[in-house]
């Protein structure tokens, strides 16, 4: 750090700036003012000379005032950590015979957070459902920033090697690269940097690996319960786009009761399938209603599928039950009860035309969606870091599919996502350009300095 005066300083501004003409300046004046301009070519000089660190000046008395030069993203470090990460299985049980969970990679996550020097804590929802954060203590005196991923997946069959993280052609390839590991990788590798530069900053960074976001987030819900922080950037998959929102969902479950009857007996028989076809109908209405109508600005209109439908025991019984899970996007202003009555009020209308109709709807989980104000801190200072890394303003986006943004968001924090490019989420072959997740780390670096003081 370099102490300057606040009157040296100013003589140097006045000077400068041709606003002060003292015909009568005494020599010991000039003398200042000379001595002041070999002063900041000498630490211009300083600052170039260290074009990768973050250097600080500070005004005698004044608050301390970072000068940002590019971060130096080890490369190498990188790709390793996201190689590391994808060899690790660590498939969500959901999509698994439940022998896979987090806690493996929550473990080697912590000891990687370890050798950087943060303080980490393991957080399990349920028995090895491990989520893992970590703590880079700052001064105590500014803003705490959270980078967050999640370390779960979802499953590997009928992949090719799944878990090998090979590299090709800039991209490496394996589960969990692009959905989402690499923006975990990116996160780590960012915190490095800073620690790398020698600069403590003013608040805490805070990393999370979170669990179970590819089913029911309990493993931040979990998280959330012991850590906060001032503001958050969440690292999906945005290809290097700046996401302002999200879509939420409402899993429902409707059940049609019939009466079981020998399949000869039409008389004292009621086909609890055949009363699910007629909600059906009156579904796929409300449906294609729910498309035309006024789209999000970012994310577009909400919308809803049929998903799964059990019915009927045996061919020669009338079905006693039809039971029917549906599943409901949901837009910015929508609830989880604005979704469940549109619902009811179908089966009340198919209630009222007919007294053998009977049915009823309840939630199953949901999820809340997701909308940053565009002039909060945290996204005015990615946009800003990201539009120095790419050369250009990045895309102002929203996703349809749900993230663990909305979490945080309903939590207080001032949340922003932005990630790196690839494809293959939930698919067979899926891969992450490499490149992009070191822009990534970059833009997350910059950020946590300025966010962080």
């Amino acid at each position: 750090m370099v102490a300057l005066s606040a009157s040296l300083v100013g003589t140097i501004e006045r000077k400068a700036c041709g606003c002060e003409v003292d015909t009568a300046a005494s020599a010991y004046s000039v003398w200042t003012y000379l001595m002041s301009l070999m002063l900041v070519s000498v630490l211009a000089r300083v600052r170039d000379s260290f074009p990768n660190r973050a250097l600080t000046f500070r005004l005698c008395g004044a608050p301390r005032v970072a000068h940002i030069g590019p971060m130096q993203i080890d490369r190498s470090y990188l790709e390793q950590t996201l190689a590391a990460l994808v060899r690790i299985n660590s498939v969500n049980p959901k999509f698994s015979d439940g022998s896979t969970d987090e806690h493996a990679i929550a473990t080697h996550l912590g000891g990687v957070m370890r050798a950087l020097g943060m303080e980490v804590t393991l957080h399990e929802s349920a028995p090895r459902r491990t989520s893992v954060v970590g703590r880079l203590r700052g001064r105590g005196d500014g803003r705490s920033l959270m980078l967050y991923g999640h370390i779960d997946t979802v499953g590997i069959e009928e992949m090719r090697a799944p878990l090998s993280a090979r590299i090709r052609n800039g991209r490496m390839h394996g589960r969990g690269t692009y959905d989402m590991k690499g923006g975990v990788a990116a996160c780590i590798a960012a915190v490095k940097a800073i620690v790398n530069s020698g600069e403590r900053l003013a608040g805490d960074i805070v990393v999370v690996g979170a669990a179970d976001e590819e089913v029911a987030s309990t493993g931040m819900a979990e998280v959330l319960k012991h850590v906060r922080t001032d503001a958050a950037i969440v690292t999906e998959s945005t290809e290097l786009q700046l996401c302002l929102a999200h879509k939420g969902f409402c899993w429902m479950e409707v059940e049609v009761e019939g009466r079981a009857a020998h399949g000869s007996r039409f008389e004292e028989g009621i086909d609890a399938n055949m009363a699910m076809g007629r909600f059906l109908g009156r579904l796929d209405t409300l449906e294609r209603d729910l498309r035309t109508r006024a789209p999000h600005a970012l994310v577009g209109p909400p919308s809803l599928h049929a998903a799964v439908i059990l019915g009927g025991s045996g061919t020669s019984t009338y079905a006693a039950h039809c039971r029917l899970e549906i599943e409901r996007r949901t837009i910015p202003g929508e609830t989880e009860e604005s979704a469940l009555a549109e619902i009811q009020s179908i089966l009340d209308a198919l209630a009222g035309s007919d007294a053998t109709f009977r049915a009823r709807v309840r939630p199953l989980l949901s999820r809340g969606s997701f909308e940053a104000h565009p002039d909060s801190s945290i996204v005015q200072i990615v946009q800003a870091a990201a539009t120095s890394v790419l050369a250009s303003p990045p895309n102002i986006i929203g996703e349809p599919y749900w993230m663990d943004a909305a979490l945080l968001a309903d939590a207080g924090i001032e949340t922003v996502v932005i990630g790196p490019s690839g494809a293959g989420a939930h698919a067979t072959k899926e891969w992450v350009d490499l490149d992009s997740v070191h822009s990534v780390a970059e833009i997350l670096a910059r950020s946590a300095l300025n966010f962080c003081g």
